[in-house]
């Protein structure tokens, strides 16, 4: 999963607005069949600095049980770098396939 974190995080967050890290963490689970999981020790540092790198903003919200949560939302810096990370997995996946088929 090493470099494909910050691109399932910013798709989700392009197709769900408003989630919080644990309906992400949850929506990478599900969506991936549990095949993948993603810690809290993993996730919440990726999102601090995807925020510091202005892909994502953040902000606190109180529910209707009077708990806060902190939700994330994609930027329009987001959308460009989801786009590039895009490029860069088929890139990747690609050259790993072209490696397969060869081996």
């Amino acid at each position: 999963m090493q470099g494909s974190l910050d691109l399932m995080v910013l798709k989700i967050l392009s197709r769900r607005p408003g989630l919080h890290g644990y309906a992400i963490m949850t929506a990478i689970q599900e969506m991936s069949e549990d095949v993948l999981r993603v810690e809290e020790g993993s996730l919440y540092p990726a999102l601090h600095r995807m925020e510091e790198a202005g892909w994502i903003r953040a902000e606190w919200i109180t529910k209707e049980t009077g708990r806060r949560a902190r939700i994330y939302e994609l930027t329009a810096a987001g959308k460009k770098q989801l786009a590039a990370e895009e490029s860069r997995w088929g890139a990747v996946t690609s050259a790993v396939n072209r490696v397969l088929r060869m081996a």
